[in-house]
């Protein structure tokens, strides 16, 4: 008895096996837009977050827009940090102090600026909260090039 062809495995067993409706993935897209702005203004805001706004997108761009999708993955600046996290959820040591040095100057705005004190220790609070689970989250392998 002979096996089946099998079928190749997809580069993202998280992308649908079947095409999505043509109105969901212009939903996915608009969102994958609206994500990748506000990423794009969080690399200069303090405190607006850049990197989740950056992996949300490329995650929808990956259901909705072939192009959106590879021009985030050949992204200078983008491109590592998606792939990074496709491939086991990684984050890159320069990453982390990135996001250490930023959140803890809007720990320092923050504390300086909030109108009650309690809504400053919160907001703190959850930065503390990310780093801690941020800097246990594994490194990327070094190659040998």
């Amino acid at each position: 008895m002979t096996q089946p062809d099998a079928l190749p495995p997809s580069p993202d067993p998280t992308l649908p096996t079947r095409p999505l409706p043509l109105l969901l993935r212009w939903l996915l897209l608009l969102f994958a837009v609206l994500c990748l702005v506000m990423g794009l203004i969080g690399v200069f805001v303090p405190g607006l977050p850049t990197t989740v706004f950056i992996l949300l997108a490329a995650w929808a761009a990956a259901r909705s827009s072939p192009r959106l999708s590879a021009w985030l993955e050949s992204h200078r600046l983008f491109g590592p940090m998606i792939l990074n996290w496709r491939n086991g959820g990684t984050v890159s040591r320069r990453a982390k102090w990135s996001a250490t040095i930023m959140m803890s100057l809007c720990a320092v705005i923050v504390g300086l600026t909030a109108h009650r004190p309690w809504l400053g220790y919160l907001a703190m609070g959850c930065m503390a909260t990310v780093l801690v689970w941020l800097w246990f989250r594994p490194e990327p392998r070094k190659t040998d090039a």
